[in-house]
């Protein structure tokens, strides 16, 4: 971070600004629409100064590394302003301090990223323009994939922030890259409801794993978060009540580009029609019989259950009952369903010799039964909702969960055209909705697996009086 200058600010960074609770309970988390990340495929990420980075994308960049995306970080300036009263740091040592800290945090929230430092002025970027344009075009490059530009909010009242943005919307518009650009000042001097607003917010919700991430990118900028001596000048830029704007569990971005929108009313849920399409070209779409990648999927699905046994589990989206056989050999009764009469029709000649099975024919979420249950299996389903229908699969699971009950989502993470919402989305949606605890998390190239309980969550070994 770098002070902004008095000359180009209406604010001063010293002075309180709006707390964390305003926003919060102006509810800007609610109010945007939920972020995709399943169709990125390249990741520029711009920063004013260093630190920039990790306070506004900070997030994303630790789940795309997650997901094995190509990362490019732009640092347009050393941040040797950033404390230009100081008697104690010049403009070289400071510059030696940042480049230490970016390095550090990158190598926290993505350590196979290509960092590219360069060295136009601290607080004066708007007089660069066309320097800053031409960096960024370099480092798009063509873009032959799904390509996200992210910089700092053109409207951040920041000189140095301001211009970035503005110079990353000229590439987005000739490249054809998909422009996000994040807030950071403007958590500062902005209040909810008043001008200027960001007219199409977007919100990334944080996997536990990446806010972890960020927090601790964000503690690698000593310079920025605690004085550097007691002198005047030295104060802090990011002080602790500023701070707490970065540590939500989600981050919120300005967007132009539609497709990135996840959970939105951009597109709609998967009808009957195209199960039964599936299942009239092949009895089973998926190879869940034959496939190995199948078959240790659902084995790691069974081994993750917290307990040995369960009362009642409902299974939506059962298809030819493989995954449900497993099930029924864990739990008292199950309860699955599908929407698709030929894959129903198989999963009940599968299951014939396990009456306490029920198998039946429901849409989910708009037939969600009544419950209650102590286990929801939302496994390689939640995909097919989109918009409303997704939060109303997640709020369903939870209100139809016992006090004991946990849900175990598992879907795949690579795009798919057909479905409305990546796998990432499905769990990110699965969390906030949901808000009960995360037990446990595996994270593949090619899937995703979690346990969801209800608070507090306690380990299997804490279950049965190990620790």
């Amino acid at each position: 971070m770098t002070e902004p200058s008095a000359e180009a600010e209406s604010y001063d960074h010293r002075c309180p600004g709006t707390p964390e609770a305003v926003w919060m309970d102006n509810g800007i988390g609610k109010r945007a629409a939920p972020v995709d990340i399943g169709t990125l495929g390249r990741l520029v990420v711009v920063a004013a100064h260093p630190d920039d980075e990790t306070l506004g994308a900070g997030g994303l960049i630790a789940m795309a590394a997650l997901k094995g995306v190509d990362i490019d970080i732009v640092v347009l300036t050393r941040g040797e302003g950033s404390h230009p009263l100081s008697t104690t740091h010049g403009r070289d040592a400071m510059t030696g301090l940042r480049r230490q800290e970016i390095l550090g945090a990158v190598d926290v929230l993505a350590p196979a990223a290509s960092i590219h430092l360069h060295s136009l002025p601290d607080g004066a970027l708007a007089e660069h323009r066309g320097e800053v344009t031409d960096l960024l075009a370099q480092a798009v490059r063509s873009v032959d994939c799904e390509t996200w530009l992210v910089a700092p909010w053109r409207h951040d009242r920041h000189a140095d922030h301001e211009a970035a943005g503005a110079a990353a919307a000229v590439v987005a518009n000739r490249s054809g890259a998909h422009l996000l650009e994040y807030p950071i000042w403007f958590w500062h001097w902005g209040s909810p409801g008043e001008p200027p607003s960001m007219d199409r917010p977007l919100r990334l919700d944080l996997t536990v794993a990446a806010l972890a991430a960020k927090t601790a990118a964000i503690d690698r900028y000593a310079s920025q978060l605690r004085p550097l001596s007691d002198r005047p000048g030295d104060e802090a830029v990011v002080a602790p009540r500023f701070r707490e704007h970065f540590e939500r569990p989600f981050e919120i971005y300005q967007a132009t580009s539609e497709e990135i929108v996840g959970a939105s009313t951009a597109r709609t849920s998967l009808p009957p029609a195209y199960f039964d399409a599936m299942y009239a070209a092949e009895t089973d779409p998926w190879r869940f019989r034959e496939r190995w990648y199948e078959q240790r999927k659902r084995d790691l699905t069974m081994a993750v259950l917290p307990r040995r046994r369960f009362r009642t589990a409902f299974e939506p989206g059962c298809s030819i009952g493989v995954l449900t056989t497993e099930l029924a050999r864990r739990c008292d009764r199950v309860l699955a369903t599908d929407v698709a009469d030929a894959a129903l029709a198989a999963a009940t000649a599968r299951l014939e010799r396990s009456p306490h099975v029920r198998v039946e024919r429901r849409a989910i979420p708009s037939d969600w039964p009544t419950g209650p249950f102590d286990l929801v299996v939302l496994s390689e389903v939640g995909y097919y909702c989109a918009g409303d229908d997704l939060q109303a699969l997640a709020a369903a699971a939870r209100d139809t969960l016992t006090d004991d009950g946990c849900i175990v989502a598992c879907h795949w993470r690579h795009p798919v055209a057909d479905y409305p919402v990546s796998g990432d989305a499905v769990h990110a949606a699965l969390r906030a909705t949901t808000g009960i605890d995360l037990l446990a998390e595996h994270v593949e190239a090619d899937f995703r697996l979690d346990v969801l309980v209800r608070a507090p969550a306690t380990s299997v070994a804490a279950a049965e009086g190990l620790v």
